[in-house]
């Protein structure tokens, strides 16, 4: 997993579709076919370009809170 220290500080959680992106969201996204969306209730950045991971549908993770402590 990349290092996503210099994330924007609205990020809270990051996640990777299936062909390799590694994306950030602010509020918890939900999954779909491919990937994942953020429901049209938060933002969400390309953050970086990875190998695709055939489990990429278990790389949700939250790495702040709300109120942008590291978790």
């Amino acid at each position: 997993m990349p290092d996503f220290n210099n994330a924007p500080a609205w990020v809270n959680w990051i996640a990777q579709d299936a062909n390799g992106t590694w994306w950030g969201y602010s509020v918890e996204p939900l999954q779909q076919t491919y990937g994942w969306y953020e429901n049209e209730v938060g933002r969400c950045i390309r953050l970086h370009s990875g190998e695709p991971d055939s489990d990429w549908r278990y790389s949700l993770r939250r790495i702040r809170t709300a109120d942008h402590s590291r978790v």
